[in-house]
């Protein structure tokens, strides 16, 4: 792709697509010309809100667009292989939020429809564009903490959540782990890859759907991650990475991290600070212009967030749910089986 603006569209109107959206069009190479929903007014009041020049009430009308690129889906994730799919049909580019979809069987047919029509697709985990956690992952590459024995990492929010918001709702994929256990999950596996074995516990709700998990991974060499979500109390979303030769503690905001300090043994502590250059902590226009910069580049997927990880994430998901007993409408004795659908409905 030459040098020209890069044109997107935005698939549903929530908070993160309101969010994605006011970071890239602050981007100078980044046009977003198309937005949809499912309700005409509700595109038509992004579209007002944001200077976009066509709304469209119905996906299909985005998705067969031919003047846009590439389309951000934001929807629930339990309408990401729906829209995504829709998307990748129609022969567009996509940037899908996650969880990336309800489970690894939906996860897969989303990238084997982008390779079959040779389509970029990546997985909206901005974690892993961000500038200070591509920092700590080259530390940890180079073995600054020798071999890693131990990843801990925690996400959860104090709630209360009622039983008819979207966290509780097994139609739209609800519960904690697959809203905020993915970014637990996806930190300890950018360091230590797929793990081997998976031990999990949950505190299910009336509903069905986890309101807080805990996951015990563990791989082959030896390593072990700790992790743990909830919608039903607060936590440090704090991260630590152990290894035989130091210590990486991330005190807050492990996923969009502020600073971070670097323990080893026989050295004083180093501090790894975030440039504000780069922008504010919750910026998402580092992974924006990932997809710009690999679209141009002509790659079907992005070296940061390489979608055998997303695969490798979705597995592993799955896994915490089997072991736990978390099942949605469609599916079968396992993640893995049929999803069912749900209305797209604006994200908390």
């Amino acid at each position: 792709m030459a040098e020209q603006k890069v044109r997107w569209g935005i698939l549903a109107t929530g908070g993160i697509a309101a969010a994605f959206t006011a970071d890239l069009v602050d981007l100078p190479d980044a046009e977003v010309v198309a937005v949809a929903s499912r309700r005409q007014e509700s595109a038509d009041a992004f579209a007002e809100r944001f200077g976009i020049p066509r709304a469209y009430g119905d996906w299909t009308s985005l998705a067969e667009d031919g003047d846009i690129d590439v389309v951000y889906v934001a929807t629930p994730h339990s309408a990401h292989r729906e829209a995504a799919g829709l998307c990748l049909e129609a022969g567009r580019h996509v940037l899908c939020e996650k969880a990336f979809t309800l489970n690894a069987r939906e996860a897969a047919e989303l990238v084997a429809l982008a390779k079959a029509r040779g389509s970029f697709l990546m997985e909206a985990m901005w974690m892993y564009c961000n500038p200070l956690v591509r920092r700590l992952k080259a530390l940890v590459d180079d073995g600054a903490l020798g071999e890693v024995r131990h990843v801990q990492a925690d996400f959860g929010l104090a709630g209360p959540f009622p039983p008819s918001h979207r966290l509780r709702d097994p139609a739209q994929g609800g519960g904690a782990l697959l809203d905020l256990g993915v970014y637990p999950v996806s930190f300890a596996q950018l360091l230590l890859g797929e793990p081997s074995d998976v031990t999990a516990r949950a505190t299910l709700s009336a509903e069905g759907v986890d309101l807080q998990t805990g996951a015990l991974l563990s791989w082959d060499g030896g390593a072990l991650a700790s992790l743990h979500c909830s919608i039903v109390g607060g936590t440090a979303t704090a991260a630590s990475i152990t290894g035989s030769a130091g210590r990486i503690d991330v005190p807050g905001g492990f996923f969009f991290p502020e600073r971070f300090v670097l323990h080893r043994d026989g050295r004083d502590p180093e501090e790894f600070t975030a440039d504000p250059a780069d922008g504010p902590r919750n910026t998402l226009r580092h992974e924006a212009a990932e997809v710009m910069r690999a679209l141009r580049a002509g790659e079907s997927e992005s070296p940061l967030v390489p979608l055998e990880g997303t695969l490798a994430v979705m597995r592993t998901l799955d896994a915490i749910r089997d072991r736990v007993g978390v099942r949605y409408p469609g599916e079968g004795t396992g993640g893995e089986e049929t999803a069912g659908e749900a209305p797209e409905l604006t994200p908390a």
